[in-house]
Order: C-alpha cells, then sequence, then structure tokens
C-alpha cells in the first residue's frame, strides 16, 4: 500500500458530517477526524449502538467503544485508511479498508501497524451511513 502517512494534528479542525453520504467515504472521514483528534467527529461517524471488535472475540460497545477510540487517539499516532472494496445491499454496507498506523507515540514509543479491517457501516433513517461495527483487527487470527 502506498498511501502517505498523514501527521496527527490536534490543532487542524475537521469537518464534523453527522454520518456520510456513502458508506466507502467513512474511513477517509474516520481518519481525518481521528488524525484531528475531534472525538465528537469520530463520533459522529457512528451509530448510537456500534460496536467495537477490540480483538477477535472481544467487543465494546457505548462508552467502553468510545475508551477504546479515546486511549488510541491519546498515543497522537496519525492513521492512514484506504477503502479497497465497498458492498451494499440495501441499508447495510461491508467496507474493506486498509490502514497504516506508523510514528512515535507522545511517550516515545515506536508504532508501526499495518492491517485491514472489515467494518459494517448502516444508513440510517436520514440517509446519512454510520458505522455498526468497526472491526480493525478484520480477519486478522489470535
Amino acid at each position: 500500500m502506498s498511501t502517505r502517512i498523514p501527521s496527527f494534528d490536534p490543532s487542524i479542525s475537521s469537518p464534523a458530517p453527522e454520518g456520510a453520504a456513502e458508506p466507502s467515504q467513512l474511513p477517509e472521514l474516520f481518519a481525518r477526524a481521528f488524525n484531528a483528534g475531534d472525538m465528537t467527529a469520530v463520533d459522529r461517524l457512528f451509530e448510537p449502538g456500534a460496536v467495537r471488535v477490540l480483538h477477535p472475540g472481544e467487543i465494546v460497545v457505548g462508552g467502553g467503544r468510545q475508551a477504546a477510540t479515546a486511549r488510541f487517539m491519546a498515543l497522537a499516532v496519525p492513521i492512514a485508511i484506504m477503502a479497497r472494496h465497498t458492498y451494499v445491499n440495501d441499508d447495510i454496507a461491508l467496507i474493506i479498508g486498509d490502514f497504516r498506523i506508523i510514528g512515535t507515540t507522545v511517550g516515545g514509543e515506536r508504532i508501526h501497524q499495518e492491517g485491514t479491517a472489515t467494518d459494517v457501516a448502516r444508513r440510517g433513517p436520514d440517509g446519512r451511513w454510520r458505522y455498526a461495527i468497526d472491526n480493525p483487527t478484520g480477519v486478522e487470527r489470535h
């Protein structure tokens, strides 16, 4: 993957749309909000009952999902995400995306993670798409 790794810069304001017009836009919107350190914008990309897979078999919802994202965001390491495939059936979409997280944390630890996420989005009554299942570990085995 030749995606350029952006910088993590909380001084950059991110647009905070309420969901996305198309499900394939969600990864880019997530990366933009994440790299701006804007938890409110990140949260607006998820439906209220969305789940996040921390590891295969371990999920969190609600405040647990928000806390997991906030802990990761606090490392201040940028993320780059590229949607590889998006499959839509009515109001449900499967998004397969490649991500890279490369940099040095605020604590000085070097991080280099790459993988393929498999996420599920749902179109809401307002016509906007939001994550229903955030599975950054994709098909990873543990």
